[in-house]
């Protein structure tokens, strides 16, 4: 993170925001100036990705689902807005750790134990590192005793939107952004790296809740995808992994797409069309309330 807060502090900071008097590496100084830009970065990724992902890859289709919430877009957005402040909070102790040189991050690559190959494990177990540790994290927070209090508000959404990746409640969000933010104070990688694998954190989260289903056949059983994520949000026990499939197997939670074995979502539009149910010609659609959803495939509940 030491390298976007040296560019804002070129850029902006240093000729815009703060006194002379204020050292670029004065600890009060890099903290305010991180959350701002956590912050900023953090809105900026999340309606980047999640627009572009809701208006040209998510199918609106779903949006006839009964599943689907009154007001369900503006809602996951505004609960996404109020809960990213919080979660900053905590992240950023943790970005100000890395930038008081604290982690094992470096700039160069012959600082690399294994030089560009070093690198390219580093992103490998990277994926295989973060996908374990959610996977538990996940898992735990689905406990009941936990759940209702913190991972309930994120499973609100049963046909979750790309508007849905990020709303969750603070403390949820931030657990399990951990080993994220973890892994680099335990093994060595690159900074241009982590930026990168940072970036793309944020776009995985924003695909898995995309509504778009497809995938390779041969990466169905491998792949955590979207078709995946959904029936972890609609069956609510099953399938907690962040990228893979690999924990879930080993924790007895795996279980195959709805969606692939023709009873997913779009299955059941399809269905009450031909019953008649919905207009067929029409995109509009009669979302239920939230009090007439929850009992509906709503194991939680």
């Amino acid at each position: 993170m030491d390298i976007v807060l040296q560019h804002a502090d070129f850029y902006f900071f240093t000729p815009y925001v703060y006194p002379i008097t204020w050292p670029e590496d004065g600890p009060m100084r890099q903290f305010l100036s991180l959350l701002a830009v956590t912050n900023l970065g953090a809105v900026i990724l999340y309606f980047l990705f999640g627009t572009l992902s809701y208006w040209f890859i998510f199918d609106h289709s779903l949006k006839k689902h009964p599943q689907f919430l009154e007001n369900q877009v503006r809602r996951e957005i505004k609960y996404t807005l109020s809960s990213m402040p919080w979660i900053s909070i905590p992240t950023v102790m943790l970005f100000f750790a890395e930038v008081q040189g604290y982690s094992r991050l470096y700039d160069n690559i012959d600082s690399s134990p294994y030089g560009w190959f070093g690198v390219i494990l580093s992103m490998i177990s990277f994926l295989f590192f973060t996908d374990m540790c959610i996977y538990w994290i996940h898992r735990f927070l689905h406990y009941k005793l936990i759940y209702k209090y913190f991972h309930k508000p994120h499973h609100i959404w049963k046909i979750p939107t790309p508007f849905a990746s990020h709303a969750f409640h603070p403390l949820d969000g931030f657990l399990q952004s951990v080993p994220y933010h973890i892994y680099p104070f335990i093994f060595p990688l690159h900074k241009g790296v982590y930026l990168g694998l940072y970036i793309f954190v944020n776009v995985w989260t924003v695909s898995i809740h995309d509504g778009d289903y497809r995938i390779p056949k041969f990466l169905e059983d491998v792949i955590n995808g979207s078709a995946h994520h959904t029936d972890h949000h609609l069956y609510f026990d099953y399938n907690y992994g962040q990228y893979f499939t690999l924990w879930d197997r080993i924790g007895g939670s795996y279980k195959h797409p709805s969606s692939f074995l023709g009873k997913g979502p779009h299955d059941l539009i399809r269905k009450m069309k031909e019953e008649g149910k919905l207009n067929s010609n029409s995109t509009d659609y009669e979302p239920r309330n939230e009090k007439s959803v929850n009992g509906i495939l709503c194991k939680e509940d």
